[in-house]
């Protein structure tokens, strides 16, 4: 693999251990998979947290366990940097974690670029991005043969992001393999715990109805620093098309739980769309 095709981890020794052994003993811990664990549920979709792992790697961790991970992934995050374009994808290469390589998977990438030309080459908008990059240790666990296609989303437009859901909706439902669909997402940022857990509680009611536009309403109009709206909104235009019946939240927190500061936190909600 050429280090130009090569897309390096950016935040590896700070989100999460650099170390491979010390990864994989802290993503499983976050894992608990026991030997006897029964088959995980086939999701179209789900959310999970991005932030450092002491904080959300056990939200991440319940909603990769829950849910039987495929060879084939979207992974949809937003664009915290700002760098690049507004609609970013990735082909081709790969991206490096600790725990190995994990390849592009191209051909998904090309039909979703022709199934949604507004969907732009673009590694500059991933480079430094950390959002897609903190799930792959958990998938890659999870599915070793994983291949991924990662979109990053600097738009906070409804239209776009409805577009891209039915475009992934089209896409995915063309091939003959599974592929599920992985929207990266932290909630209420930076305000008091009760604040939080109240303006998260009113986005979770959206997304487990399966209500895009509803989440979108809700998060834009109620002042919810929710980062990954706009995935979670692609997901579930998605999802719905896809005949998704149900979401699960499988677990929610808060890094107040963890760091004992209830005044100021970040809201983390693990769910599953099935």
């Amino acid at each position: 693999m050429s280090t130009a095709t090569l897309r390096q981890s950016a935040v590896a020794g700070r989100f999460y251990p650099r170390h491979p052994d010390e990864l994989r003993s802290e993503a499983l811990g976050y894992l608990h998979l026991p030997d006897d664990r029964k088959p995980g549920v086939h999701a179209i979709g789900c959310i999970a947290p991005h932030a450092g792992y002491m904080y959300s790697g056990h939200v991440a961790g319940a909603v990769f366990a829950r849910i039987e991970i495929p060879q084939r992934c979207v992974v949809l995050c937003p664009n915290h940097t700002g760098m690049g374009r507004a609609l970013a994808i990735m082909s081709e290469g790969a991206w490096a974690t600790p725990l190995g390589e994990v390849p592009i998977d191209g051909e998904l990438a090309g039909a979703l670029k022709q199934q949604y030309p507004l969907l732009q080459e673009d590694s500059a908008a991933h480079r430094a991005e950390h959002a897609a990059e903190v799930e792959l240790p958990f998938l890659l666990l999870r599915q070793p043969r994983l291949k991924f296609v990662p979109i990053a989303l600097g738009t906070a437009q409804f239209e776009r992001l409805e577009q891209l859901g039915s475009a992934l909706a089209q896409t995915i439902a063309a091939q003959k393999d599974r592929v599920l669909i992985v929207a990266s997402s932290d909630m209420n940022h930076y305000e008091s715990a009760a604040v939080t857990r109240a303006k998260d509680h009113r986005a979770i009611e959206r997304i487990l109805s399966l209500d895009p536009r509803g989440l979108y309403d809700v998060v834009t109009q109620q002042a919810i620093s929710m980062c990954g709206f706009g995935p979670a909104v692609a997901m579930l235009t998605a999802a719905r098309q896809l005949g998704a019946k149900s979401a699960e939240l499988v677990k929610y927190a808060t890094s107040g739980d963890v760091s004992g500061d209830r005044e100021m936190v970040v809201g983390y909600a693990g769910v599953v769309v099935i």
